[in-house]
């Protein structure tokens, strides 16, 4: 261990190199409910990809594991080291290395927080559109994990946001896949391989990130409807009639409660009408014009109603981004209330009524609950499993995600299967795939050094 240490020092320098008691316990875990929190040997904090190559090549000469961290808000366990770990955070590799506003990209390293990136493309008029629910999120950590969030209805997940990367293989080797074109045709598509694979194939220290022009008008419209299945058929007539919302969302009655009361939210919504709602969905619209906002407004607003909308509220200003807020933070409302785990089974979006009310028969016929809202435009269901039994939790979060792959689902849309869904996959994915999967990551990861224990169970890789 001294030999490593000396080593990981030399790469990084001393007061950039954790070891023992000066590694705190953020650095333990993310933010999954169900992965126990674990300290790693060492935690080395590089500043370039030379850096990280070295201390990749080092890893794999001496055996050690690495897990790569960003901010740790990831919710699969993906960020939580190995005891016997090295884990590499990029927190000091945080730089906005390129606004180029006639591309209509940004270059930039993968510490970069969200509200950091958003803040520096607003002074050009620019927008990186991925917002997955947590601004301080990294961009690194959203292309480990392909994060999606609220706007990729009409903008996409990561994957369709970024272009290229400058990423360091365990063996040491840096290379640039993609760019700042937005085509490609030339081999495999490396960049899309590496986006999503959670830290298990090589480290991006570089992101090519899409930017779009920043619209400065926007309004929500707020519907609360009786019957949920009458939310699900509104959400192919919004996307069918050119509206073009930028959110698209669904809450159930009980998660909207549980915000509004948390955030302290006045929505305006009668309590008659409260009471007899089973699910509300939010539309979001933006525009370069106000009046050409107004008259969406209005067309949809008329539209909800002929869809069965019990009623339709306009949200000005303040109320609309506390509304859109307190969405995103429908993870920590979930936790506070108890939640044991939290998924995101994404399935085609027709098959989402079917689907939402069969995982609630599941978990209550577990003795628990199944509550949430998600993201109605991309099928992305996000609930808050309640069932403290580990044995009968297990048995129904496979049922669930089971049943979801039925419909032609998958068992994460974007939160990525980590340390804490990797089983499930295993059990449920085809054994073909999963094969051909353990080969790319033999391919990219020889000594099988990165993230162990992530995509494949402990010993299965």
């Amino acid at each position: 261990m001294g030999d490593v240490t000396a080593r990981l020092a030399e790469i990084v320098g001393d007061k950039n190199l954790l070891t023992g008691e000066a590694i705190s316990e953020d650095y333990a875990h993310d933010e999954a409910l169900t992965a126990e929190p674990q300290k790693p040997a060492y935690v080395a904090k590089p500043a370039t990809a030379e850096e990280v190559a070295e201390l990749l090549k080092a890893a794999s000469e001496h055996n050690v594991p690495v897990t790569a961290r960003g901010s740790g808000s990831g919710l699969s366990g993906a960020a939580r080291p190995r005891e016997d770990g090295l884990l590499i955070s990029f927190e000091r590799m945080n730089a906005v290395l390129e606004v180029d506003t006639g591309n209509h990209v940004a270059v930039v390293q993968p510490g970069v927080t969200l509200a950091e990136l958003d803040a520096k493309t607003a002074e050009a008029g620019l927008s990186y559109t991925v917002y997955p629910g947590e601004l301080s999120a990294s961009v690194g950590g959203n292309v480990g994990t392909n994060a999606g969030g609220m706007r990729a209805v009409k903008y996409g997940v990561t994957r369709h946001n970024v272009l290229g990367l400058q990423a360091v293989l365990p063996t040491g080797e840096i290379i640039r896949t993609g760019g700042k074109t937005s085509k490609v045709s030339t081999g495999y598509d490396l960049t899309q391989l590496i986006i999503g694979s959670e830290g298990t194939l090589a480290l991006a220290t570089e992101i090519t990130v899409k930017l779009h022009p920043r619209l400065p008008h926007g309004a929500t419209v707020l519907a609360p409807f009786g019957n949920f299945g009458q939310v699900m058929a509104a959400v192919p007539e919004i996307l069918s009639s050119g509206l073009a919302p930028h959110i698209l969302e669904y809450i159930d009655n009980l998660t909207m409660a549980a915000i509004v009361y948390n955030e302290k939210l006045e929505l305006g919504v009668p309590d008659k009408i409260r009471e007899t709602t089973e699910a509300y969905l939010v539309v979001a619209l933006e525009n370069r014009e106000t009046g050409r906002l107004e008259e969406d407004v209005e067309t949809v607003g008329e539209l909800l109603g002929e869809l069965g909308a019990t009623d339709v509220y306009v949200l000005e200003g303040n109320a609309a981004r506390k509304l859109i807020e307190a969405r995103e933070k429908a993870f920590w409302t979930a936790k506070a209330a108890g939640a044991d785990d939290v998924i995101d089974v994404v399935v085609p979006r027709t098959a989402m009524p079917q689907f939402i009310s069969k995982a609630r028969e599941l978990a209550l016929a577990a003795g628990g609950g199944a509550l949430g809202c998600g993201h109605a435009g991309d099928g992305n269901v996000h609930f808050g499993i309640f069932c403290k039994d580990a044995a009968k939790r297990k048995q129904l979060l496979t049922d669930i995600f089971a049943y979801g792959m039925e419909l032609g689902g998958a068992i994460s849309g974007e939160h990525g299967l980590g340390r804490t869904k990797a089983g499930y996959h295993q059990e449920l994915e085809d054994p073909a795939k999963i094969e051909l999967m353990r080969r790319i990551k033999q391919s990219f990861d020889p000594t099988g050094i990165l993230n162990p224990g992530v995509l494949f169970p402990e010993g299965t890789a």
